[in-house]
């Protein structure tokens, strides 16, 4: 099987879908059901030959790749200027001073 790339993009997305794979959110969907399709009422399995995988289904559905843009263009872009804890936090009070 061939790798995918690993790029800034896909570390994100990763991270962001192990977020979710242990998060409560997801354990409390499943727990709620008990463990079962709520649609047809199949019980997950792990067992040998039985395998029924269960998926937390998002209503409504979640654009991951825009989640992920989000983040790139919010977060993790290019920083303007570095700033000392003092005058960051100034900056900050500035910033909300402006607005209001």
């Amino acid at each position: 099987m061939k790798k995918k790339p690993n790029t800034p993009r896909s570390r994100v997305k990763n991270a962001l879908r192990q977020l979710w794979l242990r998060s409560r959110e997801r354990a409390a969907a499943l727990k709620s059901t008990g463990n079962c399709c709520d649609n047809c009422g199949i019980k997950q399995s792990v067992a040998k030959g039985r395998v029924v995988k269960l998926q937390v289904h998002h209503d409504p559905a979640i654009n991951w790749d825009g989640v992920v843009d989000l983040i790139f263009e919010r977060l993790l872009n290019a920083p303007q200027y570095p700033l000392c804890e003092a005058c960051h936090k100034e900056e900050h009070e500035k910033a909300h001073e402006d607005i209001l």
